[in-house]
């Protein structure tokens, strides 16, 4: 965690939350995606002290996920759980306008959040989910727990298009996540079954896009093979009225971490104007 940031935490449900914050300026909040190791360190740790250089970030981790707690019972999976819990976060952070960046399931919670909390003045995605499409291989492995190394660096090599950026100090963040306490069986339990369910169960309407009124930013890995932008970015961008689209070429599924400075580039000026605007 970058020095400029301190360890914050609550508790919805009894269960404690962990975030991280820091900074000054417009509030971000940060949410990570739903893979095996997952959390908002990982997710954006090339990123987060640029963007705290400029903004008040609170990089939150989901209930399952990171530092936060767990429930002590199934379901694991509940999206329903995440979107009250991005909302206490929101109600938490100062400001009358804040802007919130969301990965790829977490990109669906960044745009419900537009549509409903009116506080929310832009919006960022990362290879966001938000539409159905047919699940893959690829797809399957990003919500399959790895037994060992190996299988992690397999996994890895699906979602990050340059292989050279799975060294061990990534595999050992993930790691640290995967194999503490009961999070492995609590993983598998999460994403058991059918995978395409948890694709159909986050994908929003027309209706819910069409709501969405504040500025969307939409970055997407050309290379995504688990979540391609064809079947997804793209099609959902048509249905919001103010989005703009940024396909990135060599890179997969995790572009904060591939391109951190094509990330930063987009991403500075397009919440400063919320500032200066």
């Amino acid at each position: 965690m970058s020095s400029r940031l301190r360890e914050g935490r609550f508790e919805l449900d009894g269960i404690p939350v962990h975030y991280a914050e820091g900074g000054a300026g417009l509030p971000l909040l940060l949410l990570h995606g739903s893979g095996a190791g997952a959390s908002s360190h990982g997710n954006w740790q090339r990123v987060l002290p640029r963007l705290a250089e400029l903004h008040h970030v609170h990089a939150m981790d989901l209930i399952g996920f990171g530092r936060s707690g767990a429930k002590s019972a199934g379901p694991h999976f509940d999206y329903a759980l995440w979107l009250r819990q991005c909302r206490e976060m929101i109600a938490r952070m100062p400001g009358e306008r804040i802007g919130v960046i969301g990965h790829s399931l977490s990109g669906t919670l960044a745009l419900r959040l537009a549509a409903c909390e009116p506080r929310v003045a832009r919006v960022m995605t990362t290879a966001t989910m938000g539409a159905s499409f047919a699940a893959n291989p690829a797809t399957e492995t990003a919500w399959s727990f790895p037994g060992d190394r190996e299988e992690l660096k397999r996994a890895s090599r699906l979602l990050v298009h340059d292989p050279a950026l799975i060294d061990e100090a990534y595999l050992d963040g993930r790691e640290r996540i995967l194999r503490q306490g009961d999070h492995g069986r609590r993983f598998e339990q999460m994403f058991a079954g059918d995978k395409q369910r948890f694709i159909d169960d986050v994908a929003l309407t027309a209706d819910e896009l069409a709501a969405i009124g504040c500025e969307v930013l939409m970055l997407h890995g050309r290379d995504d093979r688990g979540f391609p932008a064809d079947a997804l970015t793209l099609p959902m961008s048509r249905s919001i009225a103010r989005a703009d689209v940024h396909l990135l070429s060599r890179c997969g599924h995790s572009v904060a971490f591939e391109w951190p400075e094509k990330f930063l580039a987009l991403a500075v000026p397009f919440f400063a104007e919320v500032e200066h605007g």
